[in-house]
């Protein structure tokens, strides 16, 4: 299912109604990572796949009716710099309507970090989210 895009009513607390993987491109841009930065990043090293400006902003603005392909998905994850992982969950959440919240696969240590994360206050999440992306960040940017 695909949401049109409406700008929220600044009034009001009520979550946008954008899809997952256009709020990731647009969170990002609203951090001041601009589409032209974005779609320059955006290549998937397996396959040379590139993502041009408009297709960011029309992925944020008008959403395609399907989901991207993998290459695409791999472009966005290096142009956001977030795992592919995250990306393929939220466009999983877009067009699937599935959120990803089973733990399968992650060991003991995952769980239970999880498991903290989960019983703190909506502004100690955003906290840890911060440190753990600007640590995946530096460590990108280090390779």
């Amino acid at each position: 299912m695909t949401v049109a895009a409406t700008a929220p009513d600044p009034g009001t607390d009520e979550p946008s109604p954008r899809g997952a993987l256009s709020q990731l491109i647009q969170d990002a841009n609203d951090r001041g990572l601009s589409y032209a930065k974005m779609s320059a990043r955006a290549v998937d090293t397996e396959t040379g796949t590139k993502l041009s400006k408009p297709y960011l902003q029309r992925l944020v603005t008008n959403p395609p009716t399907s989901t991207p392909s993998l290459a695409q998905m791999r472009a966005l994850a290096a142009a956001l710099q977030l795992s592919e992982r995250r990306v393929k969950a939220a466009a999983a959440e877009q067009w699937l309507e599935y959120k990803a919240t089973e733990l399968a696969g992650y060991n003991d240590d995952v769980r239970v970090i999880v498991a903290h994360l989960g019983d703190m206050p909506e502004h100690e999440l955003r906290r840890w989210r911060a440190m753990i992306e600007a640590d995946d960040r530096a460590r990108r940017e280090n390779e």
